[in-house]
């Protein structure tokens, strides 16, 4: 029965190893996101820097190690069987918490999680020993749990989320009335300045949360914290100086040093505090783990009073924890998802909006537009021109296969996220105000695009409901993290060894689930064979690139038409499912082209605005196409999915023919335009008043079935549903044809 304890543990190392990967994946957003968004410094190079902070920060972290060992709950309460299964349940919660996060691609608090899964781990063990007890009553639930805390992380939580976002909201918008957009020559003047308040924040930072817990803080804790004024004064000096100095050396702008400092401090400070959030469980059970089996007791009798007392941690794991950190970073796609969604929500420019609009973000954006116009209405215009002004971007020609090349934000901002988050992080610890480095650097970036107008009446509403969907999964996280540690725990209480066995298969399981999920997201993001955007300024260009269009629009609705009669013939949900989801995937395609139409118009030469009228009328008739398609096949899976009567023999018979007539017409124009063939556009053309009799013939069959055999009104309506979709279809396709062969004519 021992051996199971040391089974147990073996199972918590390996989960630490997991644990460290998607925690890594999901907090990497908080230190990267200011230089990848910005573009100061090579993407390689800002890993460099990023790894460097995490291998010192982790190499040297120790002191935080307590909160997974008794921050939360009363370890004498509890024997070492209980303790063990309070550890497993909470690191197979984490793992999977993370991950989903991760997969997802949202931020979440690493801090959070761990907290709210250990309290609900211990709650639940602590009401099965009140519920075996004679003499206990709920009431005694306080003896087991550090109840003093919760209010506290509760209240860092949501304190943290509204601070951060106004002060980096307010900072943002007095340094881009200093900078404006246009830093450069402001930088001259006021660079030397603004780099030694940034780079003195930072360092500050770095000493009082970077280093604060690590072995060798208590050498200067007595400088830091009794002359903490003197020593900012002699480092704002110092780093004002060094400021001047390297923009008069090397050319270059300071900022490029405040972010990758910022950067490095951020990571430091991750890995040296928040190490704790991954390593710290199993290390507490590892230690729990040699005093039982030293002390001859049996696992059920042995008190953990002794996780009370703090232990040196070791080294090595240290830095071996350092090291696989670094690795995940380099190599964790996940990483790269979760960054995206902030700097997403954070660029400056226009793009694919992640997050639809729901009702709250509405009335946010409501709320705010009447509020700015208020603003607006008792502002002087003079006032309201100068403001303005500050605020006029600078106008940035270039092609648009090079735009991605452009950054999200400019340094100014990236090093207020830096620089803001870093004191209000510092500020709180050297206040020892829980709080989340996750919370504050999102909120923080929030809140400066916020300030830089980057929420503009096009994006606001997207945007707004994506910070309130991350700020929704974070509460949502606290939530999770009690109830499903709590669940787990209460089931390996009762199966033990083969619940625990159970619980890790369907972990791995899962683990591997989210995994290939996310890779196949990666594999549709990156595919190239979805719709492209027309880049071409010429009207003979515009032909020629559309054309690849239509046969990609062609091609598909043959094949997603032709699966759709198919499912529909044998009533097959699955196949139903899948048609649906692909004229779901072209209708997005085709609705971003629509979207691109603006930027399509402002980039055509002034001798080819003909070609534009051409390119909006061609989009018109592809989205009637895909509108079409998409009709049948919700009718369709509606139909099966509700488990209506099949259509009669003669009804797939007629579909049957349909489908075929209306395969060979799209083959003949997906090879007219695959070819470029377009002289061969007459001949489908002519073929036009054949397929609409056919289609006319079909209805009329129908109307005599229906008087006299057909008994089921659902067959009927599905049935005339999909004829006379397809016959708009069809004359889309046709009107399509027509357009384009006589644009092609005319150029």
């Amino acid at each position: 029965m021992d051996n199971i304890y040391l089974l147990m543990i073996v199972a918590l190392a390996a989960l630490a190893v997991a644990d460290l990967v998607v925690g890594v994946s999901n907090d990497a957003v908080n230190f990267l996101n200011s230089a990848i968004g910005s573009k100061a410094i090579p993407f390689k190079g800002i890993l460099l820097i990023a790894s460097l902070g995490i291998f010192i920060g982790a190499s040297f972290s120790s002191g935080m190690m307590e909160v997974a060992r008794n921050g939360i709950f009363q370890p004498s309460q509890f024997y070492f069987d209980e303790i063990m299964i309070i550890f497993m349940a909470v690191m197979i919660t984490d793992i999977l918490l993370l991950d989903f996060f991760n997969t997802i691609g949202l931020p979440t608090s690493t801090t959070v999680s761990i907290v709210f899964e250990l309290l609900g781990a211990a709650v639940i063990m602590a009401l099965i020993k009140i519920g075996h007890s004679d003499t206990e009553g709920i009431s005694a639930l306080v003896n087991y749990i550090n109840a003093d805390k919760v209010p506290d992380i509760i209240f860092g939580i949501v304190a943290s989320v509204g601070i951060a976002f106004t002060v980096g909201m307010v900072v943002q918008y007095l340094s881009r009335l200093i900078f404006t957009f246009h830093a450069e020559q402001r930088m001259k003047y006021f660079g030397a300045i603004f780099g030694g308040l940034a780079l003195t924040s930072i360092s500050y930072f770095i000493l009082m949360k970077g280093l604060k817990g690590t072995p060798f803080y208590d050498n200067f804790k007595g400088v830091v914290e009794a002359d903490t004024w003197l020593l900012i004064g002699i480092s704002f000096i110092v780093w004002t100086v060094f400021s001047q100095l390297f923009m008069m050396i090397f050319k270059k702008n300071i900022l490029i040093v405040v972010i990758a400092a910022g950067t490095f401090s951020l990571a430091l400070a991750f890995a040296g505090n928040d190490l704790v959030n991954f390593i710290g469980v199993p290390m507490a059970a590892y230690h729990s783990y040699i005093d039982w089996s030293t002390s001859g007791v049996a696992a059920t009798e042995y008190s953990m009073d002794s996780l009370a007392q703090q232990v040196p941690a070791e080294p090595l794991l240290l830095f071996l924890s350092g090291g696989i950190m670094v690795l995940t970073l380099w190599f964790s796609k996940k990483a790269r998802s979760v960054s995206d969604t902030e700097i997403d929500l954070a660029r400056q420019g226009e793009g694919h909006e992640k997050f639809n609009p729901n009702m709250f973000a509405r009335i946010l954006v409501k709320s705010g537009t009447q509020l700015s116009n208020y603003f607006n209405y008792i502002v002087p215009q003079s006032l309201q021109q100068k403001l303005d002004k500050r605020f006029e971007k600078p106008v940035i020609n270039l092609p648009k296969h090079k735009t991605y090349e452009l950054p999200a934000f400019d340094m100014i901002r990236a090093s207020i996220n830096l620089v803001v988050a870093g004191i209000l992080i510092a500020t709180a610890t050297s206040m020892k105000l829980p709080l989340s480095t996750t919370y504050v650097t999102f909120m923080v970036a929030m809140g400066t695009s916020l300030a830089d107008r980057a929420w503009g009446r096009e994006s606001a509403v997207y945007r707004v409901a994506g910070v309130l969907n991350v700020i929704g999964g974070w509460f949502f996280t606290a939530f999770v993290a009690f109830a499903a540690a709590g669940t787990l725990t209460y089931l390996i209480y009762i199966g033990r060894g083969a619940m625990i066995a159970v619980l890790l298969l369907m972990a791995i399981l899962l683990l591997v689930r989210n995994y290939l999920s996310h890779k196949n997201k990666v594999k549709v993001k990156l595919d190239k064979s979805g719709l492209k955007k027309t880049e071409s300024k010429t009207v003979q260009g515009i032909i020629q690139e559309s054309a690849e269009n239509i046969s990609n629009v062609v091609s598909r609705t043959n094949k997603i038409y032709s699966d759709m009669l198919r499912g529909l013939a044998k009533q097959d949900t699955k196949k139903l499912k899948k048609s649906k989801k692909g004229v779901s995937k072209l209708t997005d395609e085709v609705e971003e082209l629509r979207d691109n139409i603006f930027y399509f118009i402002k980039n055509l030469d002034e001798t080819s605005v003909r070609g534009s009228n051409f390119y909006i009328i061609i989009l018109g008739y592809l989205t009637d196409v895909v509108q079409s398609l998409e009709f049948i096949s919700k009718a369709s899976y509606k139909h099966v999915n509700n488990n209506h009567k099949a259509l009669r023999f003669n009804q797939i018979k007629d579909l049957q023919e349909i489908d075929q007539h209306l395969e060979e017409l799209l083959n003949e124009i997906d090879d007219i335009f695959h070819k470029k063939e377009f002289q061969r556009i007459k001949n489908v053309l002519a073929k036009k008043e054949e397929i609409f009799t056919s289609l006319s013939n079909k209805i009329e069959k129908q109307i005599a079935r229906t008087r006299t055999e057909e008994s089921s009104p659902k067959n009927t309506t599905l049935y005339f549903s999909i004829l006379l979709e397809t016959k708009d279809l069809v004359k889309a396709l046709m009107n399509l044809m027509d357009e384009y062969y006589s644009s092609y004519k005319k150029s």
